[in-house]
């Protein structure tokens, strides 16, 4: 729920928190998937202390954010080599149609 202020009261792992953003609808997306983490560590885990399983979802949001980054990289890479292979051509062609027209 978004109060005047901006803040928007979201739970996670069982504990309130007024947090601001631009986007209210966002940031308590962000606390879903937060509150998700938490909880998915700690049914595959014996830990209850929930700074733990802060820390452990966090490691684990940072490990998915980390390999979604390395197949960005190596995309932007693809698309900058073929890029690059493509300007030169693609200035040929230019500076002929340029010449003819």
């Amino acid at each position: 729920m978004s109060s005047p202020n901006g803040s928007v009261r979201v739970e996670i792992y069982d504990q309130s928190y007024n947090l601001r953003g631009f986007d209210p609808h966002y940031v308590t997306q962000l606390a879903a998937l937060v509150d998700s983490k938490m909880r998915n560590v700690a049914q595959q885990t014996s830990t209850v202390d929930s700074l733990r399983l802060a820390v452990l979802a966090a490691l684990n949001i940072a490990d998915e954010y980390q390999q979604l980054k390395r197949k960005y990289d190596a995309v932007a890479a693809e698309y900058n080599r073929r890029a690059a292979a493509l300007a030169g051509p693609l200035d040929e062609a230019l500076r002929e149609a340029r010449r003819a027209g």
